[in-house]
């Protein structure tokens, strides 16, 4: 099959990622740490196969949100990194970082969408702070 045909019949979808999940130790305390960070709020859903505390988002039914649920964190680090929004600046998302006991890795570093840090929540998982 030739390009042409092949981007006929394959169309990229509208998003490249529809959820995420950060699998953490301890829900309760995950839930605080993000919270705290992110200024944001959770609903919880708990008639899955597991509970989970859902990232509110103010976007249509289409947008793109996720989870935190009782997982099994990777290694400090090594898994895949999601980058989060804060409401404010990525410098003071940092400080709350720290002050909630995750872990700043990088200075700021700007791209043309915003900016962001990586960082490690207690867990261990890797996350990016962005603000635009």
């Amino acid at each position: 099959m030739d390009t042409q045909a092949l981007e006929a019949k394959f169309k990229p979808p509208v998003n490249a990622a529809v959820w995420f999940e950060i699998p953490v130790s301890d829900l309760a305390k995950a839930k605080t740490f993000y919270s705290k960070v992110l200024m944001t709020e959770f609903v919880d859903q708990n008639d899955g196969p597991n509970p989970m505390a859902i990232f509110a988002y103010s976007g249509t039914e289409n947008g793109v949100s996720g989870h935190l649920y009782p997982g099994r964190p990777a290694a400090h680090g090594t898994g895949p990194t999601v980058h989060l929004p804060v409401p404010d600046s990525v410098e003071e998302g940092l400080a709350r970082v720290t002050a909630c006991g995750g872990k700043v890795l990088s200075p700021v570093i700007e791209i043309p969408a915003g900016r962001f840090a990586y960082c490690l929540d207690p867990d261990g998982n890797s996350i990016g702070i962005f603000s635009n």
